[in-house]
């Protein structure tokens, strides 16, 4: 039953992400605003929903590691594997987007978490109200300061109605949703068979779980050469992960610290692949995610994974 919960949540996914991918470029059209701003909101916040739902919940019922340890796990999973596969199946062009807004706020938003967790081990209520604090400014200023560039070569013939883009954007948001709790309640049921500890299913299964949206979304995103959507979704929903995840599961609930493993060894990854996205934009073509830096991704999310579980 557990292997049916992974499979129905996985097609469940996939068909969410094409959903989702579609509302968003809908609504780029018709209000007139840029992919890359409408894959770090919209379909960011949207694909960060199961993230959130975990964390609360988790929170609440009195297992901080698995709140804390799905949101860094998902933000090394982000990068390390949805953005190496995606480079590994297609060439990235970089929007300049990128250096000036994008990635600065990831870093940002990286190391304040990491300078939180090392003050105290606690993300407090009111460094919860903080962190939401921060999100709510940061897309005020994405959309302000972006919504007039990048025009967007799609014919005008293509232009969806908005009763559909919400259409789509509401099922697939459900489709997302639902498809998640399938394969958390599967992928979960099988790791606790092997008797590992919950930051261990945090940081890898219900992390991916979590992903899998992301990965589903920016998939078919790269497929379709849609590239600004499936960096921005990635990007977005790694600093929505920190300051929107865990700020309203913080202001909910407020998070300790139990394994002193996520703050010694786990966030150092996540630091890590946030830091090393850079260099591999600007080497060794300015501007371009290519299939080596795919390789390197992907093979250095291989090695964490085994590494947590050694």
């Amino acid at each position: 039953m557990d292997f049916l919960f992974i499979i129905l949540g996985l097609v469940l996914l996939v068909f969410g992400g094409d959903w989702l991918l579609k509302a968003a470029v809908g609504m780029s059209l018709r209000l007139n605003i840029s992919k890359i701003v409408i894959g770090m909101t919209v379909v960011s916040f949207a694909t960060s929903a199961p993230e959130l739902i975990v964390s609360v919940k988790s929170a609440m019922a009195g297992f901080p590691d698995i709140a804390l340890g799905n949101v860094v796990g998902s933000n090394i999973a982000n990068i390390g594997l949805i953005l190496g596969l995606v480079m590994i199946i297609s060439k990235m062009k970089v929007d300049t987007s990128f250096f000036k807004t994008d990635w600065p706020a990831m870093i940002v938003a990286s190391f304040l978490l990491f300078g939180v967790l090392l003050y105290d081990g606690e993300i407090s209520r009111t460094e919860g109200f903080i962190f939401f604090f921060l999100i709510i400014a940061f897309v005020v200023y994405l959309v302000k300061s972006q919504k007039k560039k990048e025009e967007i070569e799609i014919p005008l013939e293509k232009t969806m109605e908005m009763y559909k883009i919400m259409g789509f954007l509401v099922v697939g948001g459900a489709a997302l949703y639902g498809g998640s709790e399938f394969l958390i309640k599967g992928a979960v049921n099988v790791a606790q068979a092997f008797g590992v500890s919950d930051r261990v299913i945090a940081v890898t299964v219900v992390a991916v779980g979590t992903s899998i949206p992301e990965l589903a979304a920016s998939l078919i995103a790269a497929i379709k050469k849609e590239s600004s959507i499936s960096i921005g979704n990635v990007l977005g929903s790694n600093i929505f992960n920190i300051l929107s995840v865990l700020g309203i599961t913080a202001i909910i609930h407020p998070i300790k610290l139990v394994d002193n493993r996520l703050i010694t060894f786990d966030i150092y990854w996540m630091l890590g692949f946030s830091l090393i996205l850079l260099p591999l934009v600007l080497l060794p073509q300015k501007g371009f995610l290519d299939r080596k830096a795919g390789v390197i991704l992907l093979g250095s999310y291989i090695l964490f994974v085994y590494l947590t579980f050694a």
